[in-house]
């Protein structure tokens, strides 16, 4: 049975600028990625990695080519529609963890539910729920400064899936972690895709990250320079 199509770029370019003066960010980047599936994101500073992913997240508009997501051509939406796609379709985790300093684990994992309108009660439910499913239901009212850096990015987590997103964007999820609490999130990650069905589009400079990965695809000068199936991702 083939793998239903969730992600689908044609000849996709970005260039910033205009005249001498332009950088060719992506040059031509033809891809596809499945529903359910595990991809890492691995090239250089410059390659165009972050701008791929920015595309994918619909952060960004390309200069030209084509990407549909689930069928729709993102390329031809306005920015209120990008917004739609993000909010109900993907999540985002950063390298930064990007928590409110000063509201508890819950508050930051309702952010996206405050957002969409829910009420109280019903934030609270789906934020604990959240939490549970990243291991942290005893750190809900515990502030960002009161947690490690492994459980701050948990929060993140828990928030970036709050709202059941299909897709998943990691933009160097254990960048900031000490390989012990690396392992550990990257293990996480692994459960929501295998468990949940999430798709899941890491982009990470160390290779030990990228070998959790079930497809390992490397960015060179705004081109995909290869794109493998990782046979035994590493265990975590």
């Amino acid at each position: 049975m083939t793998a239903e199509t969730l992600i689908e770029l044609t000849g996709l370019t970005k260039v910033y600028g205009t005249g001498p003066a332009a950088f060719k960010a992506l040059r031509g980047v033809d891809l596809t990625i499945a529903r359910g599936d595990f991809v890492a994101v691995m090239g250089p500073s410059g390659s165009g990695k972050s701008t791929l992913m920015n595309l994918l997240g619909c952060l960004d508009t390309p200069t030209s080519g084509s990407y549909r997501f689930k069928g729709i051509e993102v390329e031809d939406l306005n920015k209120d529609q990008r917004s739609l796609i993000r909010r109900h379709a993907l999540g985002f985790i950063f390298q930064g963890f990007n928590l409110l300093a000063r509201t508890s684990a819950l508050e930051n994992v309702e952010l996206p539910l405050l957002y969409r309108g829910y009420p109280r009660k019903k934030r609270h439910e789906l934020a604990r729920a959240a939490l549970a499913s990243v291991g942290l239901s005893d750190k809900e009212k515990n502030t960002p400064a009161e947690l490690s850096g492994g459980q701050q990015q948990r929060v993140a987590i828990a928030r970036a899936i709050v709202t059941h997103p299909e897709t998943l964007f990691a933009d160097e999820p254990t960048g900031n972690l000490d390989s012990k609490t690396t392992i550990e999130i990257m293990g996480l990650l692994r459960k929501l895709n295998a468990d949940k069905g999430i798709t899941v589009i890491m982009v990470t400079h160390e290779d030990e990250v990228a070998a959790c990965a079930r497809r390992i695809i490397h960015v060179r000068d705004g081109l995909i320079f290869s794109d493998e199936r990782n046979p035994e991702p590493a265990a975590v």
